[in-house]
């Protein structure tokens, strides 16, 4: 099984990053019962104050698989979107190591 991390780069409208972490909320609650998540992290930008940032790592690419698939993901999209500032951006990583990898 190889380990399968994501960074996620989620803008926010100007003013409204608050209301999208607010809406993200139910995301972090449910990924806490996903069985194969290891991290599901909400991380607010210090030096940019309309950017949030999640890192995701999953056991295996089955795990992201029923993450993407489920029905919390699907209502995700419409929940955040009156917040958005743009199109999150997804980078798929494969660790290598270090501490928790």
């Amino acid at each position: 099984m190889a380990r399968i991390a994501v960074w996620a780069k989620i803008p926010a409208a100007p003013g409204k990053r608050d209301e999208l972490a607010k809406a993200l909320e139910t995301a972090l609650e449910t990924a806490k019962s996903e069985k194969g998540t290891i991290y599901y992290i909400l991380h607010a930008d210090a030096s940019d104050e309309n950017s949030l940032f999640m890192y995701e790592m999953y056991e295996d690419q089955g795990a992201l698989d029923v993450h993407m698939g489920s029905e919390a993901f699907k209502a995700l999209g419409p929940a955040i979107r009156p917040f958005l500032g743009g199109a999150p951006e997804l980078s798929f990583l494969a660790p290598l190591g270090g501490k928790g990898a």
